[in-house]
């Protein structure tokens, strides 16, 4: 069942729910103001509902609070859809397109199924950490992506985020170098750039859906997988696989995908009132970000599973080659990767 925001109070709910039953909206007249009945936004998010680790739930309980904050609390009516309940990601991503669904939390790599550009964020080593990526995003980087996705797909970014930690390999044996993952099979996201990533770093890698994974693991069908650290904790990986080599592949930003169709059915003089508590929301869900990883990793020590400071350079100069390759393939691309080459933290 979806959980409700906790600033929905039970008058709004009997309205909401007296609308329905009427199959009109209910506004009654409170000393001759009319109230409208409050605008249902699905949040949907393939992760897990965890207060902590979750990146869907985070942005969720953030958006709530700050829609409060704002006097918006009784405008709109947030729904919660964790653990893929809509569908699978990609479902969710063309529902979003197509103004079935509101909202999806999720990395950026989904998209790229509709827009290519959007898989210039999942080149191995293009960021050398999350603050770095945030100061390229907010200086401009992320500009034509935006762009190509509202054009193309018209889906709307209401906010750049962080996951929860970089992208490392968690294996049932101890990987220090590429040599150490010849033969071994690493469980990607069914993304061709991040398969590529992995085959590139040594390993053979296997595309499998999320919700697939531990199975696969406790069955000896995958030797690992590559996720941060977070993750590996939330889904309990860690009861299949001991060792966790930091060789911090990936960056990913966490976006928050919202339907063009429904974001022109905010009504206009609460509009960008809501985009700006979402932007607010998505900077909290930043903050948040930079402090569980390390805890996250702390706790997989207390686990059992051995934290390894792998060669990440080794790693690097072997994939560095994929980015020239997208560039020639993707020329739009060239001027976002060399924004994020050149920025500093």
């Amino acid at each position: 069942m979806p959980k409700l925001s906790n600033g929905l109070t039970r008058r709004t709910l009997l309205r909401g729910s007296t609308a329905a039953a009427l199959g009109t909206v209910f506004t009654p007249a409170i000393i001759g103001q009319a109230m409208a009945a409050p605008m249902k936004i699905r949040i949907s998010t393939g992760q897990a509902n965890d207060p902590k680790y979750g990146q869907g739930r985070v942005f969720f309980d953030n958006l709530t609070h700050q829609l409060a904050a704002d006097g918006l609390g009784d405008a709109f009516q947030l729904q919660f859809f964790p653990d893929n309940q809509l569908g699978q990601e990609i479902d969710v991503i063309n529902s979003i397109k197509l103004g079935v669904i509101e909202c999806h939390v999720s990395g950026s790599s989904i998209a790229a199924n509709l827009v290519p550009i959007v898989g210039t964020f999942d080149l191995g080593y293009l960021f050398d950490s999350f603050p770095q990526q945030g100061k390229a995003f907010d200086t401009g980087a992320i500009k034509p992506v935006e762009e190509a996705l509202l054009k193309s797909a018209n889906i709307r970014i209401l906010g750049w985020g962080y996951n929860f930690g970089s992208r490392s390999i968690l294996s049932r044996k101890a990987v220090n170098t590429p040599e150490d993952l010849t033969g071994v099979k690493i469980r990607t996201l069914p993304n061709p750039i991040i398969t590529e990533c992995i085959k590139l770093m040594g390993a053979a890698a296997t595309p499998l859906a999320f919700g697939e994974t531990y199975t696969a693991l406790q069955a000896g069908v995958l030797d690992g997988l590559e996720h941060d650290a977070p993750t590996v904790l939330a889904s309990k990986f860690y009861e299949t696989a001991k060792f966790y080599s930091l060789t911090q592949h990936i960056f990913q930003p966490l976006a928050i995908f919202y339907s063009e169709l429904a974001f022109q059915r905010i009504d206009t003089s609460k509009r960008d009132r809501f985009a700006e508590a979402a932007r607010k929301a998505v900077m909290s869900t930043r903050a948040h970000a930079l402090t569980v990883e390390q805890e996250a990793i702390d706790v997989l020590k207390e686990k059992g599973v051995s934290i390894i400071a792998c060669d990440r350079e080794a790693f690097k100069k072997r994939v560095l080659p994929q980015t020239d390759a997208f560039m020639k393939r993707y020329p739009e691309s060239k001027s976002i990767i060399e924004t994020i080459r050149s920025t500093t933290t």
